[in-house]
């Protein structure tokens, strides 16, 4: 917008008023109003690790510029502001269309453009074994390649902006070392990597572990092993799935307290299936997948999950319950900590993006109702 424009709220950590004004899109001024009535006001929620959601599905191999246009605005109608599409373990043909589809996407629509910054890659370099694999196809299962991250960003005109690899292979470390210098984030995850391995990977510039605790050995030792390594290495943040079912709650505040509020975050990894009904489908990634009336995705008649059917929105007071949180704590995790890895954004400061949800809290179940979202100062959703 080229008008002024002012945005008010409570402020999520003091529950004071704030008034934030708005020109072309970006923060110009931000103001205390006093008054602690109405709804919240935050910066928009920022997901790393999105494959799908309510039935609109990134990798079954039929995507198109229109399906990731609606799936866009589905995301901003759950309060979130920027996200990565994320494209998992397949054929080399499936990626890269994907890939120049997402980038069509941006091209045709602003909105897709201005909250789709970049596309998370996890995998298809991961581990091939069974429970490190997870849903993933094992016959799609390769090498990390330096040739082919080539041809990834060459179909989509750069927009590969993180990639999620297990450290284990013999490559990994001039892989990473490659595709860093080019300003990509790579991510551990899927994995079955030494301890070793880690430290290794980390020291070659890796920074994240992809939903830390999970994409990995169902059994391992107590000590050492690959989780315990990231945890203790100070380079990794650690990205967490907070839906109830990837990760128990003592486990959850254990990792969080290991990791600190500066190196954690929040994703949703939501699915297709994601905000779906209870049942059994039948799915391109995973075969057969339950959907149960708790929100838990995994593969029918084992342990395995499937990705997760919860939206960001939804974890966010679920981290509160899981680890003790105040609102603003959770909404860091959600906000200002990812978008450290998207050019910054999840924040309100000047300058910043105009990017924010208004929402209240349900006093009974802790639910974050969302009664607004904005995108460069522009609603783009009101409930």
């Amino acid at each position: 917008m080229s008008s002024g424009a002012t945005i008010t709220g409570r402020d999520p950590a003091t529950g004071a008023g704030i008034a934030v004004t708005v020109r072309d899109g970006r923060i110009t001024s931000i103001a205390d109003t006093g008054s602690g009535d109405g709804a919240f006001l935050s910066p928009g929620l920022v997901d790393l690790q999105v494959n799908g959601y309510a039935g609109l599905d990134l990798n079954d191999g039929n995507l198109t510029a229109r399906r990731v246009l609606e799936l866009t605005r589905i995301m901003a109608s759950l309060g979130v502001a920027t996200y990565l599409p994320t494209l998992v373990t397949g054929s080399k043909e499936r990626l890269l269309d994907a890939l120049s589809v997402i980038a069509r996407a941006r091209d045709e629509d602003e909105l897709c453009a201005r909250m789709i910054p970049g596309v998370h890659m996890e995998g298809p370099s991961i581990a091939p074994e069974d429970g490190p694999r997870g849903a993933h196809p094992q016959e799609h299962v390769r090498a990390p390649s330096l040739e082919e991250f080539a041809a990834w960003q060459k179909a989509s005109g750069g927009l590969v902006r993180l990639v999620t690899l297990a450290p284990e292979y013999d490559e990994a470390p001039t892989y990473i070392r490659s595709v860093t210098a080019q300003g990509v984030h790579v991510a551990l995850g899927h994995s079955a990597a030494t301890p070793e391995q880690v430290h290794a990977a980390a020291e070659a510039g890796a920074r994240l572990s992809t939903h830390l605790g999970n994409g990995a050995a169902a059994l391992m030792p107590r000590h050492p092993n690959l989780i315990w390594a990231q945890l203790a290495d100070d380079r990794l943040t650690a990205t967490l799935i907070a839906d109830g079912h990837h990760l128990p709650d003592d486990t959850f505040k254990t990792m969080l307290r290991a990791k600190g509020l500066e190196r954690a975050l929040l994703v949703s990894d939501s699915v297709s299936l994601a905000g779906m009904e209870p049942g059994i489908y039948r799915q391109p990634i995973g075969g057969d997948v339950e959907v149960r009336a708790d929100g838990r995705v995994g593969i029918a008649g084992t342990p395995y999950l499937a990705g997760a059917g919860l939206p960001l929105i939804a974890n966010v007071p679920i981290a509160m319950r899981m680890a003790g949180l105040s609102l603003a704590q959770a909404l860091r995790l959600a906000t200002a900590n990812p978008g450290a890895f998207v050019d910054g954004r999840g924040v309100i400061k000047l300058g910043a993006p105009a990017d924010f949800i208004r929402f209240a809290v349900d006093e009974q179940t802790g639910k974050l109702n969302l009664t607004s979202t904005h995108i460069h100062g522009e609603e783009v959703f009101s409930a």
